[in-house]
C-alpha cells in the first residue's frame, strides 16, 4: 500500500523549490515604486578599466505609482502605443514604463503562487492527519457481531477510505511536482483572463392544477410523479465504495472515447456527424455498465470546438448545479445534487465527485424529458488539460429511470488568451417510444440530444457570457449605456430562461392536451403569489407544435424582421413597430437582444415595449419575447436591478425537421421542412385566488389557433 509518511517528505522539497525559484523571470524585482533605469552617459570612462559605476534606480512618485496602479487593474500588458502615452503623461519613458508593469506582473504572480502553495501545504498536513486516524481507526476497528475486523466485501471500510485517501494525495504531489518543475526549469506561467459566471437562480414553474373536463374538446392530461429529488436515490455508506470505482472506469472510458478514431467513431457523409460502431465499442469496453437492456435504444455522438473561456471556470460551471442549468437552460431542464463525495482538493475542482440527477429536454411539450440518475466526476489529467465524467447509476436503482448515460462529457484542453478546447462525448440508452410523431427523424438522428447540440449551446452561451462581462460598450449596440446594457442582457436571459421552463415536458409540468379547432394546443396553469419576476395572478401556458415544408432560416428571418411583424403578432395590434435598442449577445448576427416599440394607431392609447432575445446556433433558432413595463425598463436602462421586472415570455422554437446540415453549420431541413414549437404565456386573471374558467381557456386556445393560422397564411400563401 502507498505509504503517505515517505509521500510528505518528497512534498516539503518540492514546496522548497517552489519558493527558491527565481523571483522574476524577466528582470530582478526592485519594488512596487522602483524600476531599472539607464546609465548615465555623462562621463567618459576609460574603456580599458574595469567599470566600478553602478547603475541608477528611479524611484517613482506617488502619484505616478497610482496612475499605474490605475491603469494596471484594467490593462496589465499595455502595447508599445499606450506605454508611450501613460509616459508622456507621467512624465516618464517609455523603457520605464514597460520595467515597471513587467515587475509588477511577476510581483503579482509571485504572491499568486506563494499564497497557493500556503493552501497546498495547509490541505497536505489536513490530509495526513486525516489519513494517520484512518491508519488508527484500521488497527483497532472491530466488528460489533464476531469481534473480528469490520469489511465491505474483501476490503475493510476504513481500508478502502484509506486507498481513497491515498490516490487523493498522489494528485495532489502530480500537481506540486508540476509547479515546481515549471519553477525550476525557468518557463514562464501564462495567466489567462477569467470570465466570472453569475449564479442564476432557477425557480421551476409547477403546474398546479388542471382544468377538469373540458366541454366539446377532447381532455388528455400527462405527467409524472418527482423521481429527481427522491431521498432514496442517495447512496447509502455501503453503495459509495463501488460508485467510487464506476467514476473512476468512467473517467478512463471518457478520456479514450474522446480520443479514439476509427474503427470505434465513423464519420456520416450525410450530416458531418460522428457515430459510434456499437460493436467495436463493446469489444473495446467489455467490462464497462454491460450490455443494452432490452426496450433501450442507442444514441452516441462526439463534437469538438473552441469556446471563449479557461479551463477553470468551465470546471466550474460543470460542477457547480445551478450555473451548470443556467448556462444549458435550452438543454436542462432542472437538476439536482444529491450527495457530493468530495469538493476536490487546494481550492479546484480536481478529484471532485458528486451525485445528481437530471432532466434533458427539447424545448418542446411533445418531446418527453430524459431523466438521468448519474455521478459526474472531474479530474485534472495534465496541466492545463481537465475532464468531466458522467455515468448512470442505475444499477443501485434498477428498473427506475428509463434513460441510461454510458460515459458521457467532456475534455478540455487549456489554449491561449482564455479560450479552450471543449471535445463532447455524448453517449446515451433510452425510450423513445413516446416522442411525437413528427419530431421522430430529428431524435432519431442523434441532434436533438447530442453532442453538437451540448457543445454549440456552450459555444454560444460562453460568447454571451463575454459580452456581458466586456468593460466597454462593443460597436453597433445602439439605444443603451454601458450599465443598461448588463441589465438588459441579464433580464434577456431570465426570460429566456422562463420560456424554457415554460414550454417543455419537464415531469413537475401537468400539460393538458386540447383538440379543436383543427390544432392540438397544450394548456398549463400556475398561480404566482409574491414572485417579484412574475405578475400576480393566474397564468395560463398555451403550446402547440406543428411542421412547415419551409426552411428553418427563412422562418427564423421572418419572425425576426420588424416591417412584417403585424402579419403574425397580435400584441402589435396593426401599431407602427421600431427598435430603439439593440445588443449583439455573439459574433453571429441573429444572436441580440432587442427592446422593440409598438406605437398605436390610436392616440388615446400608450407605447409598448417588448423585449426580445433571438438566439442561433447550429442546431436551431430560437424567439423570445415579452411586453414589459415602460417604467421598469427606463429603471433596467439605467442599470437598475433587472430581478423585480414582471415577465410572461413567448416565443417560438424553430428546429430542422432531420439531421441534414449546410456546409456553414446552419441547419437545414432533413425533407426541406421545420419543426415549429410556438408558446404563450399570459396572465387572464390577476387574483391569485380566483378560478380559472372555461372561457379563459378558450380565449387562450383561439389566440393561439389565430396567430398559427397568420404564421401559415404568409409563409405558405407566397410559396415555400
Amino acid at each position: 500500500m502507498f505509504q503517505p509518511n515517505n509521500m510528505f517528505g518528497n512534498n516539503n522539497q518540492l514546496l522548497d523549490m517552489v519558493h527558491q525559484a527565481p523571483e522574476n523571470e524577466m528582470g530582478l524585482i526592485r519594488g512596487d515604486d522602483e524600476s531599472v533605469g539607464d546609465q548615465s552617459g555623462d562621463e567618459e570612462q576609460d574603456p580599458n578599466q574595469p567599470s566600478n559605476k553602478k547603475k541608477r534606480y528611479h524611484r517613482h512618485t506617488q502619484q505616478q505609482i497610482r496612475e499605474m496602479e490605475s491603469f494596471f487593474k484594467d490593462c496589465p500588458h499595455p502595447d508599445d502605443k499606450q506605454r508611450k502615452e501613460l509616459g508622456r503623461r507621467l512624465n516618464l519613458e517609455p523603457l520605464q514604463v514597460k520595467f515597471w508593469f513587467q515587475n509588477k506582473r511577476t510581483q503579482m504572480k509571485s504572491q499568486h503562487e506563494r499564497h497557493e502553495n500556503s493552501q497546498l501545504r495547509n490541505e497536505n498536513e489536513r490530509l495526513r492527519a486525516e489519513n494517520m486516524r484512518y491508519k488508527d481507526a484500521l488497527r483497532n476497528a472491530t466488528c460489533p457481531t464476531c469481534g473480528g475486523p469490520a469489511t465491505v466485501g474483501d476490503m475493510s471500510l476504513d481500508e478502502q477510505n484509506i486507498r481513497i485517501e491515498n490516490i487523493r494525495l498522489r494528485e495532489e504531489i502530480d500537481r506540486i511536482s508540476a509547479t515546481a518543475a515549471k519553477y525550476v526549469s525557468n518557463k514562464p506561467v501564462l495567466s489567462y483572463p477569467h470570465l466570472s459566471v453569475p449564479v442564476a437562480s432557477r425557480a421551476v414553474d409547477l403546474g398546479v392544477g388542471n382544468l377538469g373536463p373540458q366541454t366539446g374538446l377532447a381532455a388528455e392530461a400527462y405527467g409524472s410523479g418527482d423521481l429527481l429529488s427522491s431521498p432514496n436515490l442517495v447512496p447509502t455508506e455501503a453503495e459509495k465504495p463501488m460508485v467510487i470505482e464506476l467514476a473512476v472506469a468512467a473517467m478512463e472510458e471518457l478520456v479514450r472515447m474522446a480520443h479514439a478514431g476509427e474503427p470505434l467513431w465513423m464519420s456520416s457523409t450525410e450530416n458531418s456527424l460522428e457515430g459510434l460502431n456499437e460493436d467495436e465499442y463493446m469489444r473495446t469496453f467489455a467490462c464497462g455498465l454491460g450490455p443494452k437492456p432490452l426496450g433501450l435504444k442507442t444514441e452516441a455522438s462526439r463534437e469538438s470546438a473552441v469556446v471563449i473561456m479557461n479551463p477553470m471556470n468551465l470546471v466550474k460551471i460543470f460542477m457547480d448545479v445551478n450555473q451548470w442549468t443556467s448556462v444549458f437552460s435550452s438543454i436542462v431542464s432542472r437538476a439536482i445534487t444529491l450527495d457530493v463525495f468530495s469538493t476536490g482538493v487546494a481550492g479546484n475542482y480536481n478529484g471532485a465527485l458528486q451525485v445528481m440527477t437530471a432532466e434533458i429536454q427539447v424545448p418542446s411539450p411533445v418531446v418527453p424529458t430524459r431523466e438521468i440518475y448519474f455521478v459526474r466526476y472531474c479530474k485534472q489529467h495534465a496541466d492545463g488539460i481537465w475532464a468531466v465524467v458522467d455515468v448512470s447509476l442505475d444499477s443501485l436503482r434498477p428498473n427506475i429511470f428509463r434513460s441510461r448515460r454510458r460515459p458521457s462529457g467532456c475534455l478540455i484542453q487549456d489554449l491561449a488568451n482564455g479560450y479552450s478546447k471543449v471535445t463532447w462525448v455524448e453517449h446515451v440508452e433510452i425510450d423513445d417510444r413516446n416522442v411525437h410523431t413528427i419530431y421522430k427523424p430529428l431524435v432519431n438522428s442523434g441532434v436533438a440530444f447530442g453532442a453538437r447540440r451540448w457543445v454549440t449551446t456552450l459555444d454560444r452561451q460562453c460568447e454571451r457570457l463575454a459580452r456581458l462581462m466586456a468593460n466597454n460598450m462593443p460597436p453597433g449596440d445602439t439605444g443603451v449605456i454601458p450599465e443598461g446594457r448588463k441589465s438588459m442582457l441579464k433580464l434577456a436571459e431570465r426570460m429566456v430562461m422562463s420560456f424554457y421552463n415554460g414550454v417543455g415536458a419537464s415531469t413537475t409540468h401537468t400539460w393538458t392536451l386540447l383538440s379543436g379547432n383543427g390544432d392540438d394546443v397544450r394548456i398549463m396553469t400556475r398561480k404566482s403569489i409574491n414572485d417579484p419576476g412574475r405578475p400576480p395572478g393566474i397564468v395560463i401556458s398555451a403550446s402547440t407544435a406543428l411542421w412547415l415544408p419551409v426552411l428553418p432560416k427563412r422562418i427564423f428571418d421572418f419572425f425576426t424582421d420588424l416591417t412584417g411583424r403585424n402579419e403574425w403578432d397580435i400584441l402589435s395590434n396593426g401599431g407602427h413597430v421600431q427598435e430603439i435598442a439593440y445588443i449583439a449577445s455573439g459574433r453571429d448576427p441573429g444572436n441580440s437582444v432587442s427592446l422593440i416599440r409598438v406605437r398605436p394607431t390610436q392616440a388615446n392609447q400608450p407605447n409598448m415595449l417588448i423585449l426580445q432575445e433571438s438566439i442561433v446556433d447550429s442546431t436551431g433558432f430560437y424567439i423570445v419575447y415579452a411586453p414589459v413595463d415602460v417604467v421598469a425598463m427606463n429603471v433596467v436602462l439605467g442599470g437598475g436591478d433587472p430581478n423585480y421586472v414582471a415577465l410572461l415570455p413567448s416565443g417560438f422554437a424553430i428546429l430542422p425537421d432531420g439531421p441534414n446540415y449546410q456546409a456553414s453549420g446552419v441547419p437545414v431541413a432533413g425533407s426541406g421542412g421545420t419543426l415549429i414549437t410556438v408558446a404563450f404565456q399570459i396572465l387572464v386573471d390577476s387574483t391569485p385566488t380566483a378560478k380559472l374558467t372555461l372561457g379563459a381557456v378558450t380565449t387562450v386556445t383561439n389566440l393561439i389557433s389565430c396567430t398559427i393560422e397568420k404564421i401559415k397564411g404568409t409563409l405558405l400563401g407566397v410559396g415555400a
